[in-house]
């Protein structure tokens, strides 16, 4: 698989997220499928794995580590913290005395000694970023973690954090249908060589075409809180669907591999995280890195309809920056 560089980080240009495999989707999965899974990525030379204390919570983290017992060597692992507060506090926790905590606990976890990129999951109100990157700062100098990153930031957090300490990556949702990063925050990463690694690069499922209907959805589904899932939007959103399989049968691909070389085309300072618990779609998902569309397909995928509905229901957007 060919690699891209997020910062001077190397990693696979096709990553894992491992956040469906213990929380969000259908409940708990199935953690021996989630192991092979995971081995079948490293396998098929995919390095970077992405998970979170609060996946679980914790849960999701030791799932990670037992999988990459006598394997963590080449992963470059990441995780994040600043959702669940050891300290006592009400909501969003990023203080240093946080951060602090939230490592050791995520390098018990994870059976490791080092985190290789390190995000701070939302960006806390009630903390100045100065106070957290530099906690972050001394992890990287204490060999706990190697870079720092950042998830949802604006671009003034995003300038403020890097003046304290070289932001190595920013994690925020991009996908076909969810262009947000594109105006702003995209070239800001490019002017200070940040790498970006976008989540739910598959419109969490929606752009596989594999879901026809809301009523396919378990009810345990976080999904069936979404705005884009909803009843009133989701047949309107199957157009954007239908566009890319048109595609995708151009192309002799699949239409989530579509998704993913359209990401890929956006340069080599990107990795999206597609998550899954399957062997047969972690397969899928790295084929991808060898589909190659046409500047005709990339413009046809660039125009896409736009999906109804926000990508989170509001108290989630409430914590995205802009």
């Amino acid at each position: 698989m060919k690699h891209a560089k997020l910062g001077d980080l190397d990693v696979s240009r096709i990553g894992l997220g491992a956040m469906g495999m213990s929380t969000a989707y259908i409940g708990p999965g199935d953690d021996d499928e989630s192991i092979r899974t995971i081995h079948r990525a490293l396998d098929l030379g995919v390095t970077f794995l992405d998970t979170a204390e609060v996946y679980g919570p914790y849960t999701n983290e030791e799932l990670v580590g037992r999988a990459l017992k006598g394997r963590r060597d080449g992963v470059v692992l990441a995780t994040k913290f600043g959702m669940i507060s050891h300290t006592g506090r009400d909501g969003l926790d990023s203080g240093p005395a946080n951060v602090r905590a939230a490592v050791e606990g995520s390098l018990r976890r994870l059976g490791t000694d080092h985190i290789d990129l390190y995000y701070q999951h939302r960006v806390d109100p009630n903390t100045p970023i100065e106070d957290t990157v530099g906690a972050l700062a001394e992890l990287v100098v204490a060999g706990k973690i190697r870079h720092i990153g950042l998830s949802e930031a604006g671009v003034t957090t995003i300038r403020r954090a890097h003046a304290v300490h070289p932001i190595t990556a920013l994690q925020s949702e991009y996908s076909l249908w969810t262009r947000d990063p594109e105006p702003a925050v995209l070239p800001l990463l490019r002017e200070l060589r940040i790498g970006f690694v976008p989540y739910s690069p598959l419109g969490r499922g929606f752009l596989t075409g594999q879901i026809r209907s809301a009523n396919e959805l378990d009810d345990a589904d976080f999904r069936r809180g979404n705005p884009r899932f909803s009843t009133e939007n989701f047949d309107r959103n199957l157009r954007s669907v239908d566009e890319v399989a048109a595609v995708a049968a151009e192309v002799g691909a699949t239409p989530a591999q579509v998704a993913l070389a359209w990401l890929l085309t956006k340069g080599d300072d990107i990795a999206p995280i597609p998550g899954t618990k399957r062997v047969t779609r972690v397969e899928e998902n790295a084929a991808a890195d060898q589909v190659t569309l046409t500047p005709e397909q990339i413009d046809r995928l660039d125009r896409l309809t736009p999906a109804v509905g926000d990508h989170y229901n509001e108290e989630q957007m409430r914590m995205i920056e802009n």
